[in-house]
């Protein structure tokens, strides 16, 4: 198998609550769209200190956490990020490793956007079609 990539907008879960609620203009929501690694292995989403900086995530703890290659590695764990894919949402915290040169989508924000890896085509599907009852931002 190889590697899938997916386009995912990632925003500052708290601006898009503030934006909801009327308190800042939609424009105001701190946000980036991405090319994402895909990555089933990795739990859950995996950015670099420039996307939190340009997020304006905060800190939530600092971390050691084990990388595939076995070594461990400070990281930090962010307030949730509100990652979009099509027209999916999902909100979770981020892993921030430092130097990170790809951004990976991993398990728990797939499982909860409903999203697998189509094996034949190598892209990014529903797992129960393209009908999601989401709402997204």
């Amino acid at each position: 198998m190889g590697t899938v990539h997916a386009e995912i907008t990632l925003r500052n879960v708290i601006d898009v609550s503030k934006a909801m609620k009327g308190d800042i203009p939609k424009e105001d929501v701190r946000e980036i769209t991405v090319n994402s690694v895909v990555d089933t292995g990795a739990a859950s989403l995996v950015i670099n200190e420039e996307i939190c900086e340009i997020l304006g995530l905060g800190i939530r703890e600092e971390k050691s956490v084990k990388m595939a290659d076995g070594r461990r590695v400070p990281c930090k764990l962010t307030e949730p990020v509100d990652i979009g894919w099509k027209d999916r949402n999902w909100a979770c915290p981020a892993l921030v490793v430092p130097g990170a040169e790809s951004i990976l989508l991993g398990a728990i924000p797939l499982e909860g956007m409903d999203l697998i890896i189509n094996t034949k085509t190598q892209e990014l599907i529903g797992a129960h079609g393209d009908i999601v009852e989401y709402m997204a931002y």
